[in-house]
């Protein structure tokens, strides 16, 4: 390692950055081609894997369709009133006559038959009774003899579901179906008489299990019934009955549908693995995907191949950028230093368009960019020492105006003019307000202060009354809201819903807390708007429609939610609701960031009413 390191720091500038760049490309093309093509592999199986997710869920949901079917249709034919009886009268050998036996026909046994005829799925529905006389009414009675054609009629236990066998029932009339059948077999029973008829529902295996039958090269289904016999649409392929055993093995102690990837003996395989109870049986669907997988492998050993020999050309071709890039390297570090030395004014010239070229134009563009912003600075600085001269002198004048009108107030008094004393107590508060410097926000005590002055102004223009009722909570006077945020909404109910209607009328300001937001209403018993100008006013105060002069219905709104918008974000804004010739209601909402502690401040959650 010491010989390599020694070696490396002997190269060439250019050779060092050759080495460097094609060490690292391929490392990080060595850990990229090996996510690409791992999750390449993964994609493909999870691919397969939710084909297989979906063909045993189409699977199941189709078999339990057909399961459905039969068991409705054997509960008909069990239950068939008509059908019994008759059966009974065959037990107990009682004389059935041609013309009853027409009216069963005609009445019953062409009802019953409309029910197998009107459903597609379904093979036959017969019943077995038993009697070697009897008369058959095909397609739905036949005789005892007749099932006993059928494969499963030696079984010791005839009732339950019957799978994979031949419809044999016809041989002897060269009728023989070569069509492979399911059913679910029931015996009819009878309280006096006992077993009076066998009753076998069928459908074809095709019909039952469809995944059976869509068997290919590279996929095998298989139905394993209660006793462990297996079931395919065709002969079982050599290779699956290799593998069979050990998927059976791997889920012996599975109840639950699943589809999973596995190997075994070499091969790579998706298993779906369905138990169903409906059938006392499981189904049981495999894929090999072995071919997808190692096309992936195949894709991954092509990508080596390429990108060695990408890899030869690229250390040839980066080592001749290099050595281009560093003729005007040292070039730029000179201007650099002259950078460093305080001359501003340097400019690298000839950047080209390289990537060296783009270091030598940005470096151009940042000492611009520093000079325009030590401009920007100094004009800066001068602005706000302006500005703290036209607050002084703004200070100066408040104080001026506010000792003329303290000395008119002395005077009113002195006069007993207390009325006037008041109006001007009033103007005072509201200029001190108006014109106070205020860098961040005020709180919503000290803009309700400004709107009792204001309201206690606006009573001295009119001859009616103007009542402000106030039910804010502590907790909410307490927080903070861009200054003469709800004076302009209380002037908006004076002149365009109060004004006009020239009477004594209540303001109403409530406020509530919302979760983690504070909710402040302001209400007038004005004129108010109906939907269209409600709707109007939105578009102003969004700015779809521009307003025009300086105090129009909807500017001072959109003020004020342009500042709430400014202060607290988009998801905070006002809402309006009104109704014609009864109210305007305008909703600030506003975040609670302040929590109320011990405070001087008297309780302000109980309603009140100010004039």
């Amino acid at each position: 390692m010491k010989k390599i390191i020694e070696r490396f720091q002997g190269l060439k500038l250019n050779s060092k950055f050759t080495v460097i760049i094609i060490f690292f490309v391929v490392v990080c093309m060595a850990v990229l081609s090996g996510i690409l093509f791992y999750n390449m592999e993964r994609n493909v199986i999870r691919q397969q894997t939710a084909s297989m997710e979906y063909k045993m869920e189409k699977n199941y949901g189709q078999i339990v369709k057909n399961v459905e079917s039969i068991n409705m249709s054997t509960q008909i034919f069990l239950n068939d009133t008509e059908l019994k009886k008759f059966l009974n009268r065959v037990k107990t050998g009682e004389e059935v006559t041609t013309e009853e036996m027409m009216d069963f026909y005609d009445r019953d046994i062409g009802f019953l038959e409309r029910i197998v005829n009107s459903n597609s799925y379904l093979y036959q529905i017969r019943v077995y009774v038993e009697s070697d006389t009897m008369q058959e009414m095909m397609p739905i009675l036949y005789r005892q003899s007749r099932m006993e054609k059928l494969s499963w009629a030696a079984d010791d236990v005839t009732e339950g579901w019957k799978f994979d066998y031949v419809d044999r029932i016809f041989e002897d009339n060269g009728l023989a179906q070569q069509k492979r059948i399911v059913s679910l077999v029931s015996e009819m029973t009878d309280f006096e008489n006992g077993k009076i008829g066998t009753v076998e529902v069928a459908m074809e295996m095709e019909t039952m299990f469809p995944g059976l039958y869509e068997q290919g090269e590279d996929n095998f289904c298989c139905f394993i019934d209660g006793s462990g016999k297996r079931y395919t649409g065709s002969e079982e392929p050599e290779q699956a009955k290799a593998y069979m055993d050990s998927i059976m093995a791997q889920n012996a102690d599975c109840d639950e549908t699943q589809a999973y990837y596995t190997k075994i003996d070499g091969k790579k395989l998706v298993v779906g693995y369905m138990p169903l109870k409906e059938l006392d049986g499981i189904l049981v669907c495999v894929q090999d995907i072995t071919a997808e997988v190692e096309q992936v492998y195949q894709m991954r050993d092509i990508f080596i191949v390429a990108m060695i020999l990408v890899l030869i050309g690229l250390a040839f071709l980066i080592n001749q950028i290099v050595k281009g890039i560093l003729r005007r390297f040292y070039g730029i570090i000179a201007s650099i230093r002259e950078i460093q030395k305080g001359n501003l004014e340097v400019v690298i010239e000839d950047c080209g368009t390289d990537e060296m070229g783009e270091l030598g134009l940005q470096i151009n563009k940042m000492m611009e960019r520093i000079r325009q912003l030590m401009d920007d600075n100094l004009k800066r600085e001068l602005l706000a020492k302006n500005s703290e001269i036209r607050a002084l002198q703004n200070q100066i004048n408040a104080h001026f105006i506010y000792n003329v009108l303290e000395s008119i107030k002395m005077m009113a008094e002195i006069e007993e003019k207390y009325e006037i004393s008041d109006a001007i107590t009033s103007l005072g508060r509201l200029l001190r307000y108006s014109m106070k410097w205020v860098s961040g926000n005020v709180t919503v005590r000290e803009e309700v202060e400004y709107i009792k002055n204001y309201i206690a102004l606006i009573n001295l223009r009119f001859d009616y009354e103007i009542i402000l009722s106030l039910n804010i909570p502590e907790e909410i006077m307490i927080q903070e809201i861009p200054k003469m945020s709800l004076q302009p909404i209380v002037e908006n109910a004076i002149y365009h819903g109060i004004e006009q209607l020239a009477e004594d009328t209540t303001i109403y300001i409530k406020g509530r807390v919302d979760g983690t937001d504070c909710v402040i209403e302001i209400t007038d018993a004005g004129k108010g708007m109906n939907q269209e100008q409600v709707q109007e006013l939105y578009r102003k105060i969004s700015g779809e429609i521009e307003t025009s002069g300086g105090s129009g219905n909807g500017i001072g709104l959109k003020n004020v939610q342009d500042r709430i918008h400014m202060n607290f974000g988009e998801e905070y804004n006002i809402e309006i609701a009104s109704r014609l010739g009864c109210y305007t209601k305008v909703i600030v909402k506003i975040p609670m960031r302040h929590k109320l502690e011990n405070s001087n401040y008297p309780a302000g959650g109980g309603r009140r009413r100010e004039e």
